[in-house]
């Protein structure tokens, strides 16, 4: 209650007083304006007329001796305190608020409102507590002042401004205000860092790599990530307008019988769900595969719950599979299907891995083969080197020169290949470590090497054919003569003659020589055949009776005929000459008495057939096979059988042409032949002659009664002209003396050009051409061309020591000019020459 001065004793708790004794700062009352002050822990309030009375009664107040001002109380503490009345004028400031503006004293807020002209917004936050303070109503705003007075860029610190009305609203213009500033810069950067934090973390979230998202307990998406909106395909505002509900962006949540809130039809907390992107202008969503791991969190009063759900896209990882899988598959295919043999060795030198060639090869299974030692995959003679070689590879010395090995094959006597080798790099799995194992190469070249040899031997036998027939031609040239100046002794010289004798073993002799350049011709394919229909069967029956002569007692001849055997088209003398040699050497091997076998069949294949360095085409054949038992052919010479001059017979038992000539008449022919034999078993040769076709039996059966009526020509006198160009002198003039002898007028020419000038000069009819292929200068098929453009219908006969299908190719298709081979006798030239201008 009041007292004496006005004073009234009120409880310091009442009054919100501390027991410390500080005086508060003046209240305004029901009762009017009091002073307050307290001490010991009693509150005295002294009633004054005016804020300003009441400061200064504060200021002189005391009790028991004790003085505690209010402008101490005013002053203490770190807040800056102001008094200011309605209008802004300030009544009263503490020493903290004038550190706060760096002035001694401020005479009215608007000398304060200039510290805020560099920031708009602050200055509107100033005008409205301002506006506050005016109206009488309380008000709080944050501020930011410069630390160093007006806006600078420098640091700022922010402080709590609150304006508190002092007196009742109405009270009239003596209303105060009250003014607090507490710095609060501490809590504005804790809540800036926060911030930024939240913001990285947001930032984090919404970039990962991974989708997360946040659901209520229906559903409704409470906070989807970037990622996540993407790969449904829409902004995260979209899913978070609580338009979008979990089960919108399942791709089977027709069927899932799960709560809202879960992706699964169970309890579970992850497992793959499908998930579809929203729909956009009538057009489905991207569907994908899912992993999803979700937490749920329920609130405190179990009413309501959100998730904690992370998903990953399996699209990538399912096509980085896929990717994978196709390229291990393709890796697959390039290491099993490669052409060439694959090896991987492990370190300590065993198989690990190959692939399909390589099996095929060395000709063994796989599970024969794995885990075996790579020595036993060479044979003995060269394991060592290959292995001393495969060292230096894997340690680094070599690892780029192939080299050749052979390899072990079952069933087979070798395998050549070419070996490359290089160190494994970083290589794991199958048993091979890293940089410790090796893988191998294998290129097949038993096929090349194989071919190499073929072609050397063909490149042989070539060459050899090429002298043959060079030498042939030569000698056909003296042999010409030789026998043709025997015939025309002969035609002095009868039986009786004490010369007839002496001139009968030259000619013989120089038939002998004859048949022997017919071999060298036979061997070198190019002696003159005149092929015919034959019916093998036929023909081996006419030679039977004198195959058994030729074999003798003590040797069975036994022939077997196929049935049904197609036709061939051979020389018969030829194809006879081939049986007898075979028939003479199975004798000559069995001079102890066995059995000589010859077999017919017909025999068609479809793919070629290799034996040795001969390939023969698939194809239609009838098959003449000639055996024997006799001591056999040694596996060193059968490559060598069919070369001129080789023979293994005693010196003088033999020319060494039998064979080759058996070979070059079957090759003529366009057939083969193939021996098969061993020491003490025997041998066996096979021919393979192609079946002819029957449409063509016509044309050859006129050819063969061509040839019937040339050998029953009796005759060979005859009339008429003819040219005899030849440029040996020797066969000229035997040429000339005989066909002079049987009538013929004969004009000689030395050369093609000579014939050219005896053409043009001569006024008498020519009735016939004879000339020699090869001449020096002008040969025969040039001569022809030259003739032909003054005399196209001159008849010609070509004379030459080589094949006609020397020349054929030379000459213009559809010329018919006849051919006589060298050596000729007079008969065979004169018989030759009738039969021309008979003819034609």
């Amino acid at each position: 209650m009041f007292g004496a001065g006005g004073l009234i004793a009120v409880g310091a708790a009442g009054l919100g007083l501390a027991a410390s004794g500080l005086v508060t700062d003046p209240v305004v009352l029901s009762g009017g304006v009091f002073a307050l002050l307290a001490v010991g822990g009693v509150a005295l309030a002294k009633r004054v007329s005016t804020v300003e009375a009441a400061v200064q009664a504060e200021a002189e107040g005391n009790a028991d001796g004790e003085r505690l001002t209010l402008s101490q109380a005013f002053q203490a503490g770190s807040m800056g305190r102001l008094i200011t009345g309605r209008d802004g004028h300030v009544v009263r400031s503490n020493s903290a608020f004038r550190d706060l503006i760096s002035n001694a004293g401020v005479g009215s807020l608007d000398m304060f409102r200039h510290r805020f002209d560099h920031d708009p917004e602050m200055s509107a936050r100033f005008r409205g507590l301002v506006d506050a303070a005016r109206n009488g109503v309380p008000a709080s705003a944050e501020l930011a002042l410069p630390s160093g007075g007006r806006g600078d860029g420098g640091p700022v610190i922010w402080y709590m401004v609150r304006v508190m009305p002092l007196s009742e609203e109405g009270a009239g213009n003596d209303g105060l205000v009250k003014w607090v500033f507490e710095e609060i810069s501490d809590r504005k950067q804790a809540e800036q860092r926060l911030r930024d934090e939240q913001a990285n973390l947001s930032d984090f979230m919404g970039s990962a790599p991974i989708g997360f998202y946040s659901v209520d307990q229906d559903g409704r998406f409470l906070y989807v990530n970037a990622t996540l909106a993407e790969w449904l395909g829409c902004a995260p505002e979209d899913l978070m307008d609580g338009s979008v509900r979990l089960r919108d962006v399942l791709a089977d949540s027709a069927t899932a019988p799960g709560a809202a809130h879960s992706p699964f039809t169970g309890a579970e907390n992850r497992g793959d769900v499908a998930m579809k992107g929203l729909s956009r202008n009538g057009v489905e969503g991207r569907r994908f595969q899912a992993s999803i791991i979700q937490t749920v969190v329920a609130s405190g009063d179990g009413r309501s719950l959100r998730t904690r759900s992370v998903v990953r896209d399996l699209t990538p990882e399912r096509e980085w599979r896929e990717k994978l899988h196709l390229s291990e598959q393709r890796f697959q295919s390039f290491f099993e299907e490669a052409p060439i043999g694959i090896a991987l060795i492990d370190e300590s030198g065993k198989l690990a891995e190959c692939n399909q060639a390589f099996l095929t090869m060395v000709g063994r299974p796989l599970p024969s083969i794995m885990g075996c030692p790579l020595a036993e995959l060479f044979s003995p003679v060269e394991r060592s080197t290959v292995l001393a070689r495969l060292d230096e590879i894997k340690s680094g010395s070599d690892t780029i020169a192939p080299f050749e090995v052979n390899l072990r094959v079952l069933g087979r006597e070798k395998k050549m290949a070419q070996l490359y080798a290089r160190r494994m790099a970083g290589a794991t799995g199958n048993g091979v470590g890293s940089g410790s194992g090796m893988i191998l190469h294998f290129i097949d070249l038993t096929e090349q090497k194989s071919l190499e040899a073929q072609f050397a031997q063909s490149q042989k036998m070539q060459a050899i054919g090429q002298l043959a027939g060079g030498v042939a031609h030569d000698f056909n040239n003296l042999l010409t003569a030789m026998i043709g100046f025997c015939d025309l002794l002969l035609l002095r010289h009868k039986p009786g003659d004490q010369s007839f004798s002496d001139i009968m073993q030259i000619k013989q002799n120089a038939n002998r020589a004859a048949n022997l350049v017919r071999q060298l011709l036979a061997f070198s394919r190019q002696q003159t055949l005149q092929p015919r229909v034959l019916n093998i069967t036929d023909v081996l029956a006419e030679l039977s009776n004198l195959l058994r002569r030729l074999i003798g007692e003590n040797i069975e001849l036994k022939m077997t005929h196929g049935r049904e055997l197609g036709l061939i088209k051979v020389d018969q003398g030829q194809l006879e000459q081939v049986i007898i040699n075979l028939a003479v050497n199975a004798r000559d091997a069995m001079s102890d008495g066995g059995r000589l076998s010859i077999q017919t069949s017909n025999v068609s294949t479809d793919t070629p057939t290799r034996r040795e360095h001969e390939e023969m085409p698939p194809g239609e054949y009838v098959v003449i096979e000639v055996g024997d038992t006799g001591t056999g052919i040694p596996k060193e010479n059968l490559v060598r059988i069919f070369e001129p001059f080789f023979s293994t017979k005693e010196v003088g038992s033999g020319t060494g042409l039998g064979l080759s000539t058996v070979y070059g008449i079957v090759r003529q022919t366009g057939g083969f032949i193939f021996v098969d034999s061993a020491l003490g078993e025997g041998a066996k040769f096979t021919i393979y002659l192609p079946r002819h076709q029957a449409a063509k039996v016509a044309s050859v059966t006129a050819e063969a009664e061509s040839e019937a009526r040339e050998r029953s020509a009796g005759d060979l006198t005859g009339t008429g002209t003819i040219l005899l160009v030849e440029d040996e002198d020797a066969v000229r003039v035997f040429s000339a003396r005989a066909l002079r002898n049987k009538g013929y007028q004969v004009l000689e020419a030395r050369s093609g050009e000579a014939a050219l000038s005896v053409l043009n000069s001569e006024t008498n009819r020519i009735d016939l051409l004879v000339s020699d292929v090869v001449m020096p200068h002008m040969d025969g098929p040039t001569l022809i061309r030259h003739v032909r453009d003054k005399r196209p219908d001159m008849k010609v006969i070509f004379i030459s020591g080589y094949t006609e299908d020397k020349f054929r190719d030379q000459i213009d298709a559809g010329e018919h000019i006849h051919f006589l081979p060298k050596p000729f006798s007079l008969k065979q030239l004169a018989g030759k020459v009738k039969e021309v201008l008979r003819d034609g």
